[in-house]
C-alpha cells in the first residue's frame, strides 16, 4: 500500500513533508520527533489512517482515537504551560512592585508605580486608570490622578515609545514620576474634576464597592440600572472595573480601570489579579499619606519651637533691657535735679554779668556744658521710656507739624518746608517715641543741609503712612551721610549719639521700615513707613 505521509521514512526531503520549514533540519532525519511534532497533525497522515481503516488494518479504528487524545493532552499541557508562564510573570511583577511599595515613603512615587503597573503592557495591561482618594475630612471621594491615552493616536504613540525604549516596570514608573505625573493630572483634569462622590451616598456604585470591600466588574454600563448614569457618561465606556482600596479597615479610595482604546473584554482573571494588587497599593498609599502628614506636623512643630525659642530669647533680652532702663532712669533722675540747679544758677549769673567781666567766660562754659548734659539725660530717659511704649492712635501730620515748629525756633541754619497729605489715616504709635525719632531724623538732615532747604512730605502708600525728609541741596561731603547712616542703624553707638541710634530700636518695635541714605539729587534722605493698623 502506498502511503501519502512520510511517517514510514527515516529520512525525508522538503517534497516529502510540506510541514517542514526553516529550522526543522533535525526533523528531516529524526522519524520519532517528526512523527510526534508534524505527522500527527498532518492531513496526509489522516488520509493514511483512512486507508488503513478501509483495508482492514489491525487497530485502524483505534488509531484516530489515540491521536486525538494525544493532541488533546498536548493542547492542555500547552495551555497549562502558558498559564504557568503567565503566573510566573505575574509573581515576578508583583514581587518587583511590592519592593517599591514596601520601601517608598513618597506618595507621588507610590502612585506612579501603582498607576504604571495597571496600564503598562508588562503589568496588567489596562488602557486607562483613574484613582479616587478620600479627602482629609473623610466626607467625599475625589478624583486625584488619571493615567492613559485619550485617543487612539496617543495610544499608538505611547505603544511605539514603550517598544523602542524597552524599559522595565520599575524604570517606566520612575520615568512616569519624573516626566509625566503632572501632565497626566492636567490631561485628565476635566474628568477628575467631575469624579467626586459623597461618602454618605451609599447607593452610588463607587461607594458601594468601598462599603462592601469587593471589586465590581461593570458590563453594559449604559443599560445597567445599578450604575450611575453620570459616572458612565464621564468615563465614556460601557465596561470598566472598580477596585476598592482598603487598608486596616480604613477606606483609602477607589481604582477605576477600563480598555477605552482596544475595547478588550475585562475578564475575571483581570479582576482577581487587580484584587491581589489592591491591598499592597492601599497600604502603601496610606503609609505614604501618613508620612507626608507627619512631615507637615513636624515642620509646624519645628517652626513653633523656633518661634518659642525666639520669644524666650526676646523675653530675656527685654528683661535685661528693662533692668538697664530702670538703672539708667534712676541714675538720670538722680543727676538731673542738681544739674538743673547748676545750669540755672550759671544762666542766672550770666544774665547779670557785665560784658567785660572776667568770670563771664567760665559762666558761659558752665551753662553750655550743663545744657549738653541735660540733652544727654533726656536721651537716656527716652531710652528708658522705649522699654515700655504707650501705644495709641495718632495723626502723623500733627506730630510732624509740632516737631517742625520746635526745630524752626532752634538755630539749625536750614529752612523747613512741609508738604503734608490731607485725610491721612491715623497710625498706632507711641507719640513720644516717634516724636523722638522724627526730631532726630529732621535735625540730622538739617545739620547735613547746613543752610539749604529741607522738605518734609507725608502720603499714604497701600497699608502704610510714609514720611519723607530730604535735603534739597546736595551734601558737599558724602562721607557725612554714611556716618549719619551708621548712627541710625547701629544700636551700640551711645558714645556717638544715643538719641539717634535709639531710633532703630523704637522703629523696630513699631514694625516700621526705615531708610536713611542719599537722594537722587545728592542730598540726605530719610524715609519712614509706619503700618496702618488698629490697637490689638
Amino acid at each position: 500500500m502506498t502511503w501519502e505521509c512520510c511517517w514510514t521514512k527515516n529520512e525525508v526531503s522538503d517534497e516529502d513533508c510540506p510541514l517542514l520549514g526553516e529550522g526543522d533540519q533535525e526533523l528531516r532525519v529524526s522519524l520519532r520527533r517528526r512523527f510526534v511534532e508534524k505527522c500527527l497533525e498532518c492531513p496526509r497522515f489522516r488520509n493514511d489512517l483512512h486507508k488503513m481503516d478501509e483495508s482492514g488494518f489491525p487497530f485502524a479504528a483505534l488509531l484516530p482515537t489515540l491521536v486525538d487524545e494525544y493532541l488533546n493532552q498536548k493542547a492542555q499541557l500547552q495551555s497549562m504551560l502558558t498559564f504557568l508562564d503567565s503566573r510566573d510573570r505575574e509573581i515576578k511583577f508583583l514581587h518587583e512592585l511590592s519592593v517599591v511599595l514596601q520601601t517608598s515613603m513618597d506618595l507621588e512615587e507610590v502612585l506612579s508605580v501603582a498607576m504604571t503597573a495597571i496600564t503598562a503592557g508588562k503589568g496588567f495591561g489596562m488602557n486607562r486608570a483613574f484613582l479616587l482618594l478620600t479627602d482629609k475630612d473623610r466626607k467625599s471621594l475625589k478624583g486625584f490622578l488619571g493615567v492613559g491615552p485619550r485617543n487612539y493616536e496617543e495610544a499608538w504613540r505611547i505603544w511605539e515609545e514603550v517598544n523602542e525604549n524597552d524599559l522595565s516596570l520599575k524604570e517606566m514608573a520612575r520615568y512616569f514620576h519624573n516626566t509625566k505625573l503632572l501632565s497626566e493630572k492636567m490631561k485628565f483634569f476635566d474628568i477628575l474634576e467631575k469624579l467626586e462622590v459623597p461618602l454618605n451616598e451609599t447607593s452610588h456604585i463607587l461607594i458601594r464597592a468601598l462599603v462592601d470591600r469587593k471589586p465590581i466588574l461593570v458590563e453594559n454600563a449604559f443599560d445597567n440600572p445599578q450604575v450611575d448614569r453620570g459616572l458612565t457618561e464621564i468615563l465614556g465606556v460601557g465596561s470598566f472595573l472598580i477596585m476598592p482600596l482598603i487598608s486596616r479597615n480604613r477606606r483609602i479610595g477607589v481604582l477605576i480601570a477600563d480598555n477605552c482604546i482596544t475595547h478588550k473584554p475585562i475578564t475575571r482573571q483581570d479582576l482577581q489579579s487587580l484584587e491581589t494588587f489592591a491591598f499592597p497599593v492601599a497600604f502603601a498609599i496610606e503609609r505614604a499619606s501618613l508620612y507626608e502628614r507627619l512631615q507637615e506636623e513636624l515642620e509646624k512643630v519645628t517652626a513653633a519651637n523656633a518661634k518659642l525659642q525666639a520669644q524666650q530669647e526676646l523675653i530675656v533680652k527685654m528683661e535685661k533691657m528693662a533692668l538697664v532702663g530702670k538703672i539708667t532712669s534712676n541714675i538720670a533722675h538722680s543727676i538731673r535735679n542738681p544739674l538743673m540747679v547748676i545750669g540755672g544758677f550759671a544762666r542766672s549769673l550770666l544774665k547779670n554779668a557785665a560784658a567785660d567781666d572776667p568770670k563771664r567766660e567760665y559762666l558761659e562754659s558752665i551753662a553750655v556744658k550743663a545744657g549738653e548734659l541735660e540733652t544727654v539725660l533726656d536721651e537716656v530717659l527716652a531710652y528708658s521710656d522705649a522699654m515700655h511704649p504707650a501705644m495709641d492712635m495718632w495723626d502723623l501730620n500733627q506730630l510732624v507739624a509740632r516737631v517742625s515748629e520746635g526745630l524752626r525756633e532752634s538755630d539749625k541754619g536750614a529752612e523747613l518746608s512741609l508738604d503734608l497729605a490731607e485725610s491721612l489715616p491715623t497710625v498706632f504709635i507711641d507719640f513720644k517715641q516717634i516724636t523722638h525719632c522724627v526730631r532726630s531724623a529732621i535735625a540730622k538732615i538739617m545739620e547735613l543741609a547746613d543752610t539749604g532747604e529741607v522738605r518734609i512730605k507725608t502720603w499714604q502708600d497701600a497699608d502704610n503712612v510714609v514720611l519723607e525728609i530730604v535735603s534739597q541741596r546736595p551734601v558737599s561731603n558724602r562721607e557725612l551721610i554714611s556716618r549719619a547712616q551708621e548712627l541710625f542703624f547701629t544700636a551700640d553707638q551711645a558714645g556717638a549719639g544715643l538719641g539717634v541710634s535709639l531710633c532703630k530700636i523704637i522703629l523696630e518695635q513699631h514694625g516700621a521700615r526705615f531708610h536713611f541714605g542719599e537722594s537722587e539729587q545728592g542730598g540726605a534722605r530719610c524715609l519712614i513707613r509706619l503700618p496702618i493698623r488698629k490697637e490689638r
